[in-house]
C-alpha cells in the first residue's frame, strides 16, 4: 500500500487500550485517512478513551458487536472501508481461565464474521474497493512458553497455546490464514509482546500496580514474580502495524517486539520505586493521592503482595522481531525508562479517566 494514498479504515476494538491509541497514533499520521472505530463497549472498552477525537468530520463510531456480521458489512459499504485493522477480543489471561466462552465467541467467531463480511465486500459481486488488507493483531501467547535460555519466538514458530485465551487467538490466526489461501482476501497477521501505555485497562500488571499503588492497595504478584514477559510501548506497537500496512507482504506474519525482557516482581519494583520517588520531591502528589504510601513516607514496596501463581501459567515470552526489522526497518523508538515514565506520567495526569473503571 502506498503511504501517499488515502484510506478507509475499520478498526476493531478502537475504545480498548490499543485500539485507542492506534486510533490516535493513526490520526496524527494520516489525517487524511477516514477512520471507523467499532466497539462493543464491553468493560475492557471506554468511549472516553477517543474523546479527543470526536467530533472530526473523518473520524466515526460505530457500537456494534464484531459478531454482528450484517453489521459489519453495512459499516464497510456505507463508509467504502479499503483497510481492516482487528484489534477486538477479550485478552486477560485470567478472565478466560475461569469464564472461556466469551473468549471463543468473540475472538474466534468474531474474527470469522469479520472475515465473512470483509471477503463479501471486497470479493464478492458488488465489490467497490479495488485495493483492500485485512489486518489481524495477536499475541506472542500463541507460541507457548518459552525456557530461560531459548531465543525468542520467530514466525516459523510452532504453535503451543496454553491457556483459553492463546487457545482462541491462535485459532484466530488460522482462520485469517485460511481466509487469504482459500478465498485470496488480501491479509497481514502481527503477534506482539505485551504491551504498556496510556488508556491501559488497569486489570493488567502496570496499570494495576499504578493505580493501586496510589490508592494504598495491595500488589498482587503471581508465584514468585519471575516469570519473565518482553514489554512493548503501545506507541511502538502502532508504527510496527502502520509499517505493516504500508509495506508488509501480504499472506506473511509479523512479530512486534520490544526487545525488553524483564521479571514481573523487577516491574512492580521499578513502578514501586519510581512512585516513591515521585512523591518524596512533590507534595502536590501527597494531596491528591493521601492513601499511597508515599504519602505517609513509607515505600510502595511494602504494598507487594504473592499469591498463588495461576493455572497454566507461562514461564517466559520474548519475542524475535529480527524479520519486521530485517523487512520494514522497524525498531523500537520509546526505551522502557523513558516508556514507563510516559505510562506512569499518563495514570497521574488522567486519574478521572481511570478512577471510574476501579
Amino acid at each position: 500500500m502506498s503511504n501517499a494514498r488515502p484510506r478507509a479504515l475499520l478498526v476493531t476494538g478502537a475504545a480498548g487500550f490499543i485500539g485507542a491509541n492506534f486510533m490516535h497514533y493513526w490520526a496524527r499520521a494520516h489525517p487524511a485517512d477516514t477512520l471507523v472505530a467499532y466497539d462493543a463497549l464491553t468493560y475492557a472498552g471506554n468511549l472516553a478513551s477517543l474523546e479527543s477525537l470526536r467530533g472530526r468530520d473523518n473520524v466515526h463510531f460505530i457500537h456494534a458487536d464484531i459478531c454482528d456480521g450484517d453489521r459489519v458489512l453495512a459499516t464497510l459499504r456505507e463508509h467504502c472501508v479499503d483497510t481492516i485493522v482487528h484489534f477486538a477480543a477479550e485478552s486477560h489471561v485470567d478472565r478466560s481461565i475461569s469464564g472461556s466462552d466469551a473468549f471463543i465467541q468473540t475472538n474466534i467467531v468474531g474474527t470469522h464474521s469479520l472475515l465473512q463480511a470483509a471477503r463479501e465486500a471486497w470479493l464478492g459481486a458488488d465489490a467497490t474497493v479495488a485495493q483492500h488488507r485485512f489486518h489481524h493483531v495477536s499475541t506472542d501467547e500463541v507460541y507457548g512458553s518459552l525456557s530461560a535460555d531459548a531465543p525468542g519466538f520467530h514466525e516459523r514458530q510452532q504453535y503451543q497455546p496454553n491457556s483459553p485465551y492463546s487457545a482462541s487467538k491462535a485459532a484466530s490466526d488460522h482462520l485469517v490464514r485460511a481466509w487469504l489461501h482459500t478465498y485470496g482476501l488480501q491479509v497481514t497477521i502481527s503477534n506482539c509482546s505485551n504491551n504498556y501505555g496510556p488508556y491501559h485497562f488497569p486489570e493488567k500488571l502496570i496499570p494495576l500496580c499504578i493505580t493501586n499503588i496510589l490508592r494504598g492497595l495491595p500488589l498482587p504478584v503471581y508465584g514468585d514474580g519471575s516469570n519473565i514477559r518482553d514489554w512493548l510501548y503501545v506507541e511502538d506497537h502502532c508504527r510496527g502495524i502502520e509499517l505493516v500496512l504500508q509495506a508488509g507482504e501480504v499472506g506473511q506474519a509479523y512479530n512486534i517486539g520490544g526487545n525488553n525482557e524483564w521479571s514481573n516482581l523487577d516491574i512492580v519494583h521499578l513502578l514501586c520505586d519510581e512512585l516513591d520517588k515521585r512523591f518524596a520531591a512533590d507534595a502536590d502528589l501527597v494531596r491528591r493521592f493521601p492513601a499511597a504510601p508515599g504519602a505517609a513516607g513509607t515505600s510502595a514496596r511494602e504494598l507487594v503482595t504473592f499469591v498463588q501463581d495461576r493455572a497454566g501459567h507461562d514461564w517466559r515470552y520474548a519475542i524475535d522481531a529480527g524479520k519486521i526489522s530485517a523487512e520494514l526497518g522497524y525498531t523500537p523508538r520509546e526505551s522502557f525508562a523513558s516508556g514507563l515514565q510516559r505510562t506512569v506520567d499518563w495514570f497521574l495526569d488522567n486519574q478521572a479517566w481511570w478512577q471510574p473503571l476501579l
